[in-house]
């Protein structure tokens, strides 16, 4: 049998607002897909042929030939995925739909496609392709309890690097060394989608994957559901790996980590020697996401001055430590007035930011804040491709959705105005950003 596993496509910021693109002096890098289809293919029975498409670089023809159709979206790809769905449903083909997305709007998703997979998708997949191969698929699968990362073969990242276009040659490539997240963001659907447990994958396959990427001369970023290094209980495991990577290192590898992902509170209250492991492993930035944790909201939602002390304590101690801090500023919050937007800008000039990206504030379907969005009929807009970071799609509480999305535009102006000469010589950092 022929699989297909499907990635579609979705409106970046700069397809949003093609406008933005003559203030903002950086080249608009496509990333790598997400790691979960490589992931379910990996655990595909023999005896199948397996193919990838990710529809960002090739559009998926839906005359295309194959027996099963696979797709695995989140939700700014949602709109795309369904309507590909229609598309080979029209024709006769077997689709089947899995991912966050699906995971959280079961029923929507079921209109669009054969089959839905509800959870991870490891653990069912295999009676997935069996149920497909026999004719006999079922119209949901709830793949019950959670994966045990341990005993799960290595993703087949050979799909994602074989896929690998003139204009698409990602320079990083994503390493996920553990899922699952005990915090409880509001905005955040990961611990709803792998629960709140944080579960390690071993270190055999972690290996295995770096050098792969390693072979293909490509750098590696580390992307979490929570840092594993920031939580306690956690920072062992993860002190194990970056141990295994710099042996690696030190016999003759080409292990290259580029950034890792993390939070204001998690730099805050990271020791010293993992600090200097995280250099030596040669990681040059953090990824630091705001707009989440108390320290942002407070410090830029309210400008509490205890909360912004807090944040210019976490880029200096990012500066002092030689990793550049390339933060993700998040608009839109409960308590964001109108003064948001000049606290950042303010912050970001205060304490020397370099590199930085603007997101607003976004109900995903499923969360917390979707809920509680929902049942104060906040929500304006329910088309699933706007759910990108980069639109309004809600009401929100202190300012108009206009007055946000004019403060988030104002934002990418205002921080990249007069840095076009300085990112010329900057390539790296033109590369990095996911405008």
């Amino acid at each position: 049998m022929k699989i297909t596993f499907v990635y579609p496509s979705f409106e970046r910021h700069a397809d949003a607002h093609p406008e933005l693109r003559d203030d903002v002096p950086v080249d608009e890098y496509l990333g790598p897909p997400s790691l979960g289809i490589a992931q379910v293919a990996a655990t595909t029975p023999e005896g199948h042929e397996i193919e990838f498409i990710d529809d960002r670089i090739t559009p998926l023809d839906p005359d295309h030939e194959s027996d099963l159709f696979a797709f695995s979206f989140f939700t700014p790809a949602a709109t795309r995925a369904l309507e590909l769905g229609d598309a080979l449903l029209k024709r006769g083909k077997n689709v089947v739909m899995g991912g966050i997305f699906p995971s959280r709007m079961p029923d929507e998703t079921a209109l669009h496609c054969n089959s839905v997979v509800v959870g991870e998708g490891e653990n069912i997949w295999p009676r997935v392709v069996a149920d497909a191969e026999r004719g006999r698929l079922k119209s949901r699968y709830e793949s019950g309890d959670v994966v045990d990362l341990m005993l799960l073969p290595p993703p087949r990242v050979d799909l994602y690097l074989n896929n690998e276009r003139d204009g698409f040659r990602p320079d990083d490539y994503p390493l996920q060394t553990s899922r699952g997240c005990p915090l409880k963001c509001d905005a955040c659907v990961l611990p709803l989608m792998h629960g709140p447990q944080i579960r390690q994958h071993s270190i055999e396959n972690l290996l295995k994957t770096m050098l792969t990427f390693a072979n293909a001369g490509k750098r590696i970023s580390l992307t979490e559901d929570t840092s594993s290094f920031g939580l306690q209980g956690t920072r062992k495991a993860f002190r194990s790996f970056l141990d295994t990577v710099v042996a690696e290192q030190e016999n003759g590898s080409k292990i290259d980590l580029s950034y890792v992902g993390i939070s204001m509170p998690m730099i805050l209250n990271l020791d010293t020697t993992l600090l200097e492991l995280l250099k030596k492993t040669g990681i040059n930035r953090f990824y630091l996401v705001g707009g989440f944790d108390p320290i942002t909201r407070k410090a830029f939602g309210t400008g509490d001055a205890e909360a912004m002390g807090k944040a210019e304590r976490t880029i200096a101690r990012c500066h002092e430590y030689g990793i550049d801090p390339y933060v993700s500023f998040l608009v839109g919050n409960r308590d964001d007035d109108e003064g948001v937007f000049d606290r950042m800008l303010e912050f970001a000039q205060r304490t020397k930011i370099d590199l930085a990206e603007f997101v607003i504030s976004t109900p995903y379907p499923g969360t917390p804040l979707w809920l509680e969005y929902t049942e104060e009929e906040r929500i304006f807009d329910y088309k699933w491709k706007h759910y990108n970071d980069a639109n309004v799609v809600f009401h929100p509480h202190k300012m108009s959705s206009e007055r946000l999305l004019e403060g988030y535009l104002h934002l990418w102006r205002e921080f990249y105005r007069g840095r076009h000469d300085d990112f010329e010589k900057r390539d790296e950092e033109r590369r990095i950003v996911q405008f």
